[in-house]
């Protein structure tokens, strides 16, 4: 092996002295003659150059004095602070520089970090020091804000790079203290603390700090209102004071836009309730005025008006229409509640019962119960119902008359057996009977309300008759005469006409014979019966047929 080693300039190695196990530095530019003792254990090797803003990391480095020269124990064997770190910067070494036996070169040539506006490193202590008059203990942590250039330290650790969150309008960010700090704004918190900060522009967290999230603010309308409850004591926006479980509306009237403090939760988003001048409402469990709930009491609201339901009301039965009543119209209406009934001018009790008639407008007060709305039943003269009063149970039939049942009736239904209908339905034919009817028929039918009208025979003047009807002859059988919507029929002369149906007691009965005998000439000589009909042959006949 050669022993002469040529070292360049800004080149050095490290030779071995094995007589002493010393280990120096030779720098170039040189020419250097090995002895045989003597071994090259490293190099030839650059020196490390610094190129301007540009720091390295020395691992194990030499001691120097406060002449900054390096210190040689007595072996001549250059002083190493092992276990430490030397951070070496540009303009300390602006020249190039060898690394000492035992050196190592922990981090290359590095660009120092430019922190810029708006941004921050969030720095760690790894070691006790003196930060500029500030003490640091191992463990601390603390920002280098931009705008500027971060000088590295070998007590300090770089943990992470924060950029600044920016809060534009109508917004807030949410912070978490991470332990005890004093935030920007000069207020103490507490590990676990919550806040907002609501300043437009650019937030950088401290480094205890930590960005939660970004809230956005409600929009608040004259239609929209935002339902709060508070989940835990505190002092809202508007420096009233919310305690834990209290619930509000924040309205128009107060913001147009509201952020929710840390401390508020938003139940809801209320809608408006409008009421037009024919509808009114009933809310349960109205807030008085001192913002409390009044459970079990109801509140009536008549329109036009708008409002919001304050928290914990309800409407009873939604909004409703004010019962607008007609002539012939009511409504049947409960008391719930005494109260000075000051229409009427009576004091209503509970239980009371009465009925409002028209024609008026009626607004239920919240001590009445609307039970029916009623309407009067016309009635023909030929026409009836039947009527049963709750209190006594008797019934009556109202015929004829327009009727309004009153707040102690009801319609009653009258059941009666299917031959009792078929009797009735026979219209009086003279040639039916109750013996066309089936045996042991005994069904029950319902009549309904209304009331049953039996047409009773015809009280018909024997004297005096209408035509029959023309070209059927009853002789030749029946159903010709039926076809015709007639009834054959034998008068008191026995003769037989096919008679209209619905005037078969009133059918054409002159018999024109000369064979007839004359029987009388005036009724004085018939019973009392009778009266003395006929134009030739008179003769004494029932004065009703």
């Amino acid at each position: 092996m050669d022993p002469v080693y040529r070292i360049p300039p800004y080149y050095y190695i490290h030779v071995l002295d094995r007589n002493t196990s010393v280990t120096r530095l030779e720098i170039g530019p040189k020419t250097f003659f090995r002895q045989d003792h003597e071994t090259i254990v490293f190099g030839p090797d650059k020196m490390i150059t610094l190129p301007p803003r540009h720091y390295c990391v020395i691992e194990n480095p030499v001691v120097k004095n406060e002449d900054d020269q390096t210190q040689f124990d007595k072996n001549g064997q250059a002083k190493l602070s092992f276990g430490s770190l030397d951070v070496r910067l540009e303009k300390d070494y602006k020249e190039p520089f060898p690394l000492y036996p035992g050196e190592v070169l922990k981090q290359a040539a590095t660009l120092l970090k430019y922190v810029a506006a708006n941004s921050a490193l969030r720095l760690k202590a790894v070691l006790d020091f003196d930060d500029n008059g500030e003490q640091r203990k191992a463990g601390d942590e603390w920002l280098f804000e931009g705008s500027g250039t971060y000088i590295p330290r070998k007590e300090v650790s770089v943990e992470e790079h924060i950029v600044a969150t920016v809060i534009g309008p109508n917004q807030a960010i949410k912070l978490s203290a991470k332990k005890e700090l004093i935030d920007r704004l000069g207020q103490r918190r507490v590990a676990g603390e919550n806040w907002l900060i609501k300043q437009l522009g650019a937030y950088v967290p401290l480094a205890y700090e930590t960005v939660v999230g970004i809230e956005n603010a409600h929009v608040v309308t004259d239609k929209k209102a935002l339902h709060l409850r508070a989940l835990k004591t505190f002092k809202d926006d508007f420096d009233q004071t919310r305690n834990n479980g209290d619930e509000w509306l924040v309205t128009k009237e107060q913001t147009e836009t509201y952020i929710l403090n840390v401390y508020e939760q938003l139940v809801a988003i209320i809608d408006i309730k409008t009421l037009n001048s024919r509808q009114y409402c009933v809310i349960l469990n109205p807030v008085s005025s001192d913002g409390k709930n009044q459970l079990g009491k109801k509140k009536l609201v008549v329109g036009d008006k708008s409002f919001f339901l304050q928290p914990n009301e309800q409407l009873e039965k939604g909004i409703q229409d004010i019962y607008i009543l007609s002539e012939d119209e009511g409504i049947v209406v409960k008391c719930i509640e005494s109260f000075n009934d000051e229409i009427d001018n009576v004091t209503r009790v509970p239980g009371d019962k009465w009925v409002v008639r028209g024609p008026r407008e009626y607004i239920p007060p919240v001590q009445v119960e609307v039970l029916e709305k009623r309407k009067a039943i016309p009635l023909d003269e030929n026409e009836g119902i039947y009527v049963r009063d709750l209190k006594t149970g008797r019934v009556r039939a109202i015929i004829g008359n327009t009727y309004m049942l009153t707040q102690d009736e009801e319609l009653w239904e009258k059941e009666l057996p299917v031959t009792t209908f078929a009797i009735m339905s026979l219209c009086a034919a003279d040639d039916a009977s109750i013996s066309s009817m089936p045996a042991g028929s005994t069904k029950i039918i319902n009549s309904k309300p209304s009331c049953l009208i039996y047409p009773l025979p015809a009280m018909c003047n024997p004297c005096k008759y209408g035509q029959p009807i023309k070209g059927v002859v009853c002789g030749q059988g029946s159903g010709a005469c039926a076809l015709k919507d007639g009834i054959c029929k034998m008068n008191q002369y026995d003769k037989i006409y096919c008679c209209p149906y619905e005037h078969a007691r009133c059918c054409p009965t002159e018999y024109s014979s000369s064979k007839c005998k004359l029987q009388c000439t005036t009724d004085a000589q018939c019973k009392s019966s009778e009266k003395c009909c006929g134009k030739f042959c008179r003769r004494c006949v029932p004065a009703i047929y």
